[in-house]
């Protein structure tokens, strides 16, 4: 059974004038997968990912995850099943200033009611793999921005969820910084089986995953896979993208 199955997603927005985002997207992720959505701004490549974390509502379609449709869900039941089962990885890393690193990692653990017994050595086992043992107790207000991101990465594993939800995790990172976080997620999908959906702008990002998924016009466009050559799965990347259209600086922007 898929991870994640989307069936005949559509989302519009209701105002003055009806907007149309999502206009039927179909699209299977299985276990173990690593998957990037892109394609040009205003494609409806966030308003996706957001319909998959049950922070924004279908207008029709379904979205199913491990086999179940938590947009049936009550509030409280719907927060419950995005806390067990969903990780979060944002370009802003939304970690709580206040908070010490260790403390920022275990608190869907918190959440959860676990006691300080269980919770404190699964994170430092996990920021030992994840190389970030030494910030233990350090601020954030004290971290670059890959170590940032790699404390969202191990918060976002920390309650070992279905599935691991990145938006553009790699958008407030110089390139040396956006390439370890990309080799590590990359590794933790290898290593670890951690099914993964990713919206990049991206294309070197993107060529991290086993498979890019393009939409265009809130519609399924194209879909590639990795194969055994990286590099040539960058260039494939870029080739489609210049297929897809619109102009240059659109195929770089973020999809808000």
């Amino acid at each position: 059974m898929a991870v994640l199955e989307i069936q005949n997603l559509v989302k519009n927005y209701f105002g003055e004038v009806t907007v149309e985002v999502l206009k039927g997207i179909d699209l299977k992720v299985e276990k173990g997968e690593f998957v990037a959505i892109m394609g040009p701004s205003g494609s409806g490549k966030t308003t996706l990912l957001n319909c998959v974390a049950t922070l924004d509502t279908p207008t029709s379609g379904r979205v199913l995850l491990d086999g179940t449709d938590p947009h049936s869900f009550r509030p409280n039941q719907l927060a419950d099943f995005r806390r067990q089962n969903l990780g979060f990885v944002f370009q802003n890393y939304n970690l709580l200033a206040p908070l010490t690193v260790i403390e920022n990692i275990v608190l869907p653990l918190t959440l959860e009611r676990k006691s300080p017994e269980e919770m404190l050595p699964a994170a430092e086992a996990l920021m030992k793999e994840l190389g970030i043992l030494a910030l233990r107790d350090k601020r954030i207000y004290q971290l670059s921005g890959g170590e940032a991101q790699r404390v969202a990465i191990c918060r976002a594993l920390i309650h070992e969820p279905s599935l691991i939800l990145a938006d553009e995790p790699t958008g407030n990172l110089d390139s040396k910084a956006a390439n370890s976080v990309m080799e590590l997620l990359s590794q933790l999908n290898e290593e670890r089986q951690v099914t993964t959906l990713m919206v990049t702008h991206d294309a070197f990002s993107a060529s991290f995953c086993n498979r890019v998924v393009f939409i265009k016009d809130g519609r399924f466009y194209n879909e590639i896979y990795l194969g055994n050559n990286r590099d040539e799965f960058y260039q494939k990347i870029l080739t489609v993208l210049s297929h897809l259209g619109g102009r240059s600086h659109e195929l770089l922007q973020a999809d808000y």
